[in-house]
């Protein structure tokens, strides 16, 4: 069987300018996840917003499952935050014609409640409007000035959306490991979900390394298929128009990759031979992939990297702040400007 070895995929601003110590501590990776609607004050699930430090998102949701007396499948979140982390996110609980037990049980050293309240619906995963993130880099060294540059850059003209490395396992194992999955090797649900997203993730951000080196990951291609900023909705063009050219220039829409899976194909033309080359070169994953049954969709090759501020508050520490979409990832801010140590 092929193993796969997860590449230093092409930088959007060429080579980062410097190197760092990322989580050195909990403290230096702050995340704040905003999510998508207001839960209403009244229903049959109670919404907490929890902040936790070095506890990992399963860990606070089984506990809170204890408390409350329910399954844990009763329990909702809207995304998976790191465990070596300050992260507050929200989580949801539902009991039906039942009072709010006794959340103090819950707090910790590590875990605090900052707010609870009632809603109609439970949290699922995706409902969120983005996360922000308060980033320490220690034992920074290189050229401050290119750093400067490579920032303005990112503030100005965005990144091109690569899934985060830890998305592929420790060393990109999870990769690998779907390739033995689909080779027949017995996984578990939970193993399953996330060697079908790592696979796809790859597979994502081999077409989008293409188009960084061909330098249209944020330029229209002949058959591209884009997304409106901020959404998951989707319109194809043949050709791109004068009016596609200005709303890409003013970031309002994105070209898009294809997450793949069984069902239509989207692109045609110009984007439609890229994709399609990346998945040629990848039959096992591709394969396996529709052998599973993995629906397809699409992802925004370019995101818009928000409020985005930095500092450097000695020679060797940088501070940054920056809000990301849902579903867009930290580490691929950060590998644009470090080489993480």
């Amino acid at each position: 069987m092929p193993t796969i070895e997860i590449p230093v995929w092409p930088y959007t601003y060429g080579q980062p300018s410097g190197s760092g110590v990322i989580r050195q501590q909990p403290e230096d990776f702050i995340v704040i996840e905003h999510l998508a609607f207001e839960p209403s004050g009244t229903g049959e699930h109670v919404f907490l917003q929890i902040e936790k430090t070095g506890e990992n998102t399963d860990y606070v949701a089984r506990q809170l499952a204890r408390i409350a007396n329910v399954r844990q499948r009763d329990i909702g979140y809207a995304g998976i935050k790191d465990r070596h982390a300050v992260t507050t996110q929200w989580f949801s609980v539902w009991l039906p014609g039942k009072n709010d037990p006794d959340w103090t049980q819950l707090a910790s050293e590590h875990i605090k409640i900052r707010h609870t309240i009632r809603h109609a619906r439970k949290l699922k995963r995706g409902v969120l409007s983005g996360n922000h993130f308060d980033l320490t880099v220690r034992d920074w060294c290189g050229d401050q000035a290119k750093t400067h540059q490579q920032l303005e850059l990112i503030k100005t003209h965005g990144i091109a959306n690569y899934y985060g490395s830890q998305r592929f396992g420790n060393g990109g194992q999870n990769v690998n490991k779907a390739l033995a999955m689909f080779q027949g090797n017995k996984t578990s649900r939970e193993l399953r979900s996330l060697y079908l997203s790592a696979a796809r993730s790859y597979l994502f951000n081999e077409i989008l390394a293409r188009r960084v080196h061909d330098k249209t990951w944020n330029q229209a291609l002949d058959g591209d298929t884009y997304c409106f900023d901020l959404s998951h909705s989707w319109f194809k063009s043949v050709h791109a128009d004068a009016e596609i050219h200005h709303r890409l220039a003013t970031h309002k829409i994105h070209p898009t990759g294809v997450l793949w899976g069984k069902g239509d194909i989207d692109v045609t033309a110009e984007a439609l031979i890229i994709e399609q080359a990346v998945i040629d070169a990848n039959p096992e994953l591709a394969d396996g992939l529709l052998a599973c049954a993995v629906d397809k969709d699409r992802r925004a090759l370019r995101i818009n990297v928000q409020q985005l501020q930095w500092q450097f508050t000695d020679e060797c520490t940088l501070n940054l702040a920056f809000t990301l979409p849902a579903g867009c990832y930290a580490t691929s801010v950060l590998r644009e400007i470090i080489e993480t140590q």
